[in-house]
């Protein structure tokens, strides 16, 4: 990668404010040098924090994104500074899991793209939410996102 392709980075090599919100502006995106081969990227997420739009209360999710890239990956300090922006949003968990993977796919174009949000239980009710953007390619291998479903004290 030549630094041509390095000169729209904005948070990368410096300090970077944290977002007030979740804005998908803050994300960005660098060429992918393996463009011609399916492979899968993940990025695991165990500490994610959101607000209850009716309470107040803090959300906690481990978060797991699955993506083939395409011609674009995602610079993993932006993702990270985005996903900082949802610690003081208010949205119910099926919103902030969608949202972030959409969010994502609309940016890098992928050729797949899957999230799975483990959402840890308040009020007794824990909430898993997945979506993907369709099959993923049948070359590719697919691991489990290794994150056990809630089993409480059972």
């Amino acid at each position: 990668m030549s630094n041509q392709d390095n000169a729209n980075l904005t948070a990368l090599g410096g300090a970077s404010p944290v977002p007030e919100h979740p804005d998908p502006d803050v994300l960005e995106r660098v060429p992918n040098p393996q463009s011609a081969t399916d492979y899968l990227v993940r990025f695991t997420i165990p500490e994610f924090t959101s607000i209850c739009p009716v309470t107040g209360q803090p959300d906690f999710a481990h978060l797991v994104l699955d993506y083939v890239p395409d011609e674009w990956i995602v610079e993993s300090k932006s993702l990270k500074l985005y996903l900082f922006g949802y610690r003081n949003h208010g949205a119910f968990h099926e919103d902030c899991t969608v949202r972030i993977g959409r969010d994502i796919d609309a940016l890098l174009k992928t050729r797949w793209l899957r999230i799975g949000g483990y959402w840890y239980p308040r009020g007794g009710i824990p909430i898993d939410v997945f979506w993907q953007t369709g099959a993923p390619p049948d070359t590719l291998w697919v691991p489990d996102q290794g994150v056990a479903g809630y089993r409480g004290r059972g």
